[in-house]
């Protein structure tokens, strides 16, 4: 007798019914960029199609996400001005601090805020805490995460999200948001960071590149897996909601393994440099854009992903409509 297993893929109604992988646009957050000035729209050289705005036009691109159906949104800042503090990243009209009160006031509760704290993009230096010579004091650091998380909770935002890979910032960040009536403020972990070359488009797009050295004394060697469980360990019991694995794409196998040690929701970042790729390799005609982009997502949600996010959340949502994935 043969067995057949592909009369479960006859026709798309029976391998709908049997998929093992489902994706919602429910799970989709896009990553936008807020830079100060006004009537700004100027598109990322590196990641085409992605855009700066600034906080007025903030109804552009929140408009065109909803349409698609993607109703959470990840929000970075590019001040006019940085200094060795960040102090723009805490500052009370910061520019993160303006797209959160843009956004919520025109949309209240239709969309989700989702805040990255860090301070690379604020720096003068490029790195993503206070200097000690030429290293990062880590629990110097932890007192302005700590003021850019509060004072983003503050301007209202729905989760913050702190990547800067510092030892004990999300104790820190916990404590700093309960003193200040934040207690129902989530906190999305980007335990698992790794120092990687997929970074490089959103280094110019959100002109966060260190002035010197390397960030590889704090985020992590790709080299490593263990590491990467007791990253995301030690987040877990210091209150993190959510942990994240960043980069998506090359480190699966991390978002497969932290699925087998944890109980809560697992987020991954498709960085920059996973999307101007597969963006870049279809525009030459190499590959099948679509096609990759549907693929490559499915792996991800596959592999363990509860939460994705990425440059590609508008046209994934799309995509699940039509049935191509999910």
């Amino acid at each position: 007798m043969i067995n057949r297993p592909r009369r479960l893929r006859a026709n798309p109604l029976i391998r709908g019914m049997v998929r093992e992988t489902r994706v919602s646009a429910d799970s989709l957050i896009y990553p936008i960029f807020f830079e100060e000035g006004t009537n700004i729209k100027a598109e990322i050289s590196a990641m085409e199609g992605q855009y700066r705005y600034s906080p007025d036009r903030a109804k552009e691109i929140i408009d065109d996400c909803l349409s698609h159906g993607v109703n959470k949104v990840l929000l970075f800042g590019i001040p006019r001005e940085k200094d060795e503090v960040g102090s723009q990243a805490y500052a009370e009209n910061g520019i993160v601090q303006q797209a959160i009160r843009a956004i919520k006031e025109e949309y209240k509760d239709d969309i989700y805020v989702i805040t990255d704290v860090c301070m690379c993009e604020y720096t003068s230096h490029g790195h993503c805490g206070i200097l000690c010579g030429h290293d990062v004091d880590n629990d110097e650091t932890l007192k302005y995460l700590t003021a850019i998380a509060v004072s983003h909770a503050a301007a209202g935002a729905d989760m913050v999200a702190p990547s800067d890979m510092m030892d004990g910032r999300i104790a820190a960040l916990r404590a700093g948001l309960d003193d200040n009536g934040f207690q129902n403020t989530p906190i999305m972990s980007y335990a698992v960071k790794y120092a990687s070359k997929f970074y490089g488009p959103f280094r110019e797009a959100a002109g966060s590149a260190p002035s010197f050295g390397d960030r590889k004394a704090y985020q992590m060697d790709p080299h490593n897996i263990r590491e990467a469980m007791k990253e995301a360990a030690l987040d877990e019991e210091e209150g993190a909601d959510i942990l994240m694995v960043k980069p998506a794409m090359s480190y699966l196998d991390v978002v497969k393994e932290l699925s087998y040690n944890t109980n809560l929701p697992i987020a991954a970042y498709s960085v920059s440099g996973e999307y101007a790729m597969i963006k870049n390799a279809g525009k030459a005609g190499l590959i099948d854009e679509y096609g990759i982009m549907c693929e490559t997502t499915t792996s991800m949600y596959r592999a363990g992903v509860d939460i994705l996010m990425t440059y590609y959340a508008r046209e994934i949502a799309d995509a699940i409509k039509r049935g191509d994935i999910g």
